[in-house]
């Protein structure tokens, strides 16, 4: 291996489009910074659930070698593979969306002397409850047999999990902050409201939604609500909840500039597990926003409650956020959140431990730790 960068073979749900696809945001983060220290990333995303109808890139990125293999038939997945093969490191992904336990199983057979494989989960919380509650799963009998598992989020209760499954190193690399894709813009009045959330509409996290958002919108009738993300369009809302549909990446920042405060709600299972930040949660703090999060174990971590976002047990205490924020507490909040991982939470920070868990250096290409036995 030489010093000039890893060359790493990445299978993900996909890195050029944000719709249906939460994952984007910490996909792309990653890797630009990856790519920014000199490692080569090729992704491969197959087309499915109109993705590539809704890209967010009209042409790939300068930072990775994208290739789009289709979601129905296995010749294209299997090229995938043989393409990999050879690479530093090949990672999977959870949560690919089609083709997830035929690439878990066979990217273990690109393991060599120098080709570390990697899971990394970025769903942690939900593949570990998955896998307890069914001694079938087949994901089980492979956890030990990667080299290492990374993990979206979830702290020690999530590392402690996949070790009892056997795996062999657990390590969280957190979501962060790219600052020159997320940052203060001018306000859009497509986006002007009271406040504002983002996420599209899944079984676990419609209840919170519910719990968190809606109730708040309920309590506060003379005051604007904002819903964005896909999925929302038959449910009935309050007539104070506009509704916008999917908001592309480009908008994120007008979104989270323009809104007086926004909504940072976790999924069931990361609240559960804690220690979860989600990707939007770095995206408002990049632009400055006033954000409010559910409470969930570790927030501290990356934001102080009450001095860089407030956080509320319920949708009363959402409501009661929205009504006593001064203009000054908004500026003061959104300013400090900005500050605060700007400092300590960006993908270069990331990127800089993802190459110390991999055994990699500059100096030495990847030590013996990083090889594969």
């Amino acid at each position: 291996m030489s010093s000039h960068g890893l060359r790493i073979a990445f299978f993900g749900s996909s890195v050029v489009s944000a719709y249906w696809n939460g994952a984007a945001t910490y996909y792309r983060g990653i890797i630009r910074a990856l790519h920014a220290r000199g490692h080569r990333v090729t992704f491969y995303e197959p087309d499915a659930q109109d993705r590539q109808k809704h890209r967010d890139f009209p042409v790939d990125p300068d930072w990775a070698r994208v290739v789009v293999y289709p979601g129905e038939g296995t010749d294209g997945v299997e090229r995938c593979l043989e393409d990999a093969r050879g690479a530093d490191v090949v990672v999977k992904a959870s949560g690919v969306g089609v083709f997830d336990e035929l690439l878990e199983a066979r990217v273990l057979e690109l393991k060599s002397g120098h080709t570390q494989v990697v899971f990394w989960d970025v769903d942690a919380p939900a593949t570990l409850e998955r896998m307890q509650k069914d001694p079938n799963d087949p994901f089980r009998a492979l956890v030990p047999r990667y080299d290492r598992i990374l993990t979206y989020g979830g702290g020690d209760p999530v590392v402690l999990a996949y070790k009892d499954f056997g795996a062999r190193e657990c390590v969280p690399i957190y979501n962060a902050l790219d600052p020159d894709t997320h940052h203060p813009v001018e306000p859009d009045p497509r986006f002007e409201c009271d406040l504002a959330f983002l996420g599209n509409r899944l079984p676990d996290l419609e209840r919170r939604v519910e719990s968190f958002f809606l109730r708040a919108a309920e309590l506060l009738p003379d005051n604007r609500f904002l819903l964005g993300g896909n999925g929302w369009a038959d449910r009935h809302l309050p007539s104070n909840v506009k509704h916008v549909g999917h908001v592309y990446t480009r908008d994120h920042n007008a979104l989270n500039r323009t809104a007086r405060t926004v909504l940072d709600i976790s999924r069931d299972s990361m609240a559960r597990f804690g220690f979860s930040p989600s990707t939007r949660l770095f995206e408002a703090a990049g632009a400055g926003s006033c954000i409010i999060t559910d409470k969930w174990q570790g927030i501290e971590l990356f934001l102080e409650p009450g001095t860089e976002c407030l956080v509320a047990e319920d949708g009363l205490e959402v409501a009661e956020a929205v009504l006593c924020l001064t203009d000054e507490g908004v500026r003061q909040l959104g300013q400090a959140a900005r500050r605060r991982v700007l400092a300590e939470h960006t993908y270069a920070h990331r990127a800089v431990q993802v190459e110390q868990v991999l055994g990699y250096s500059s100096d030495a290409g990847l030590s013996a730790r990083g090889q594969v036995a």
